[in-house]
């Protein structure tokens, strides 16, 4: 497909999602319905300040009207993810390899029977954990608590917290931060 063909694309389905004819648009743009059907046949290419007019009569901008959305990964396989084993061989996996770049970080934690994460400090944000399997201790501030398979936490990161196994097996467990922490 020509870049003009999707110039032409783009501004046929814009037009369509607002509900205007190709007449409407010409008239808007004191352009001729011929010009714009031309358009978005791809049969022709407007200039960038032609164009700018027809993307902001559409009630959008070029940075929107250029922007894919196919750009964005929205699906992370296996080989996506990203491993580190500490020295007590408990193992942080990255599900979301851009989750720097996003609001929410997601991994999935595997400790050791009787061994612990290192200790959080306070910071900003927010925790959310889900057990899926074995026990785990969550110290968060003064407090500490056992939750077993199902079970699932969530708290502002203000106070120190520790995760660790209470489990005679490897305790796994889906771990969340926002912002990104990890």
């Amino acid at each position: 497909m020509t870049i003009e063909e999707k110039i032409g694309n783009k501004v046929r389905n814009l037009r369509n999602q607002n509900g205007l004819t190709q007449d409407e648009l010409a008239s808007r743009t004191e352009l001729t319905k011929g010009f714009i059907s031309q358009l978005e046949r791809g049969q022709t290419a407007p200039s960038i300040s032609t164009l700018a007019d027809i993307v902001e009569c559409l009630g959008s901008n070029m940075s929107d009207f250029f922007h894919e959305d196919n750009d964005i990964q929205i699906v992370f396989k296996e080989e996506d993810c990203f491993e580190k084993i500490d020295d007590d061989q408990n193992k942080i996996t990255w599900l979301v390899n851009t989750a720097q770049n996003s609001n929410i970080e997601p991994i999935l934690v595997n400790i050791q029977p009787g061994k612990t994460l290192v200790t959080d400090k306070p910071h900003e944000g927010e925790e959310f954990g889900y057990v899926l399997e074995g026990r785990i201790k969550l110290r968060y501030g003064q407090h500490e608590y056992i939750l077993e398979k199902g079970d699932s936490f969530l708290f502002p990161a203000s106070k120190r917290h520790c995760i660790g196994s209470a489990s005679d097996q490897v305790s796994t467990l889906i771990w969340i931060t926002t912002p990104p922490n990890f």
